[in-house]
């Protein structure tokens, strides 16, 4: 994945996804997706006390308000980033192209974080995103396709 509107719903969807079902994520991606103005970084960042009021009266989503702000906190920090990278996705790419040899092979058994994920985790934490920790980032990076960890004999292979 290489959309940068897609990219940064990713990385928000994966932080509300942080100790919950996938699945209930999934159920209600079209309800973010309508909430959080089809997270455009520059309209999420606009976002005030009062669209924070009106997401945690949301039953479509997950009314959790620390998450709710640090949507809104890391659409901002996006916009930073992307003044600076030029895009969202070099920045995420960069840390494939950039790996140390051996951080590109695939862990033993079914890893939950790998150095990639620690470093970009670090990284973005240092720019001021928040519920972005190393595991929310390995599943971000599975999701969007910069690793493919699936064990052989799995479908997705």
């Amino acid at each position: 994945m290489h959309d940068d509107v897609r990219l940064f719903e990713k990385i928000c969807l994966e932080g509300f996804q942080s100790g919950l079902s996938w699945l209930t994520i999934l159920r209600k991606r079209e309800n973010f997706r309508r909430a959080f103005a089809g997270f455009a970084t520059e309209k999420v960042a606009a976002f005030t006390e009062a669209d924070v009021a009106r997401l945690l009266a949301d039953a479509g989503i997950v009314r959790h308000r620390g998450k709710i702000e640090s949507t809104i906190n890391n659409a901002r920090r996006c916009i930073e980033l992307v003044d600076e990278r030029g895009s969202l996705d070099a920045f995420v790419w960069d840390f494939v192209t950039a790996a140390p040899e051996g951080d590109r092979s695939r862990p033993p058994g079914i890893p939950t974080h790998t150095p990639s994920s620690t470093r970009m985790s670090k990284e973005l934490k240092r720019r001021g995103w928040s519920f972005v920790g190393p595991t929310t980032m390995y599943a971000f990076m599975q999701s969007v396709g910069v690793v493919n960890d699936h064990v052989d004999g799995c479908f997705a292979y």
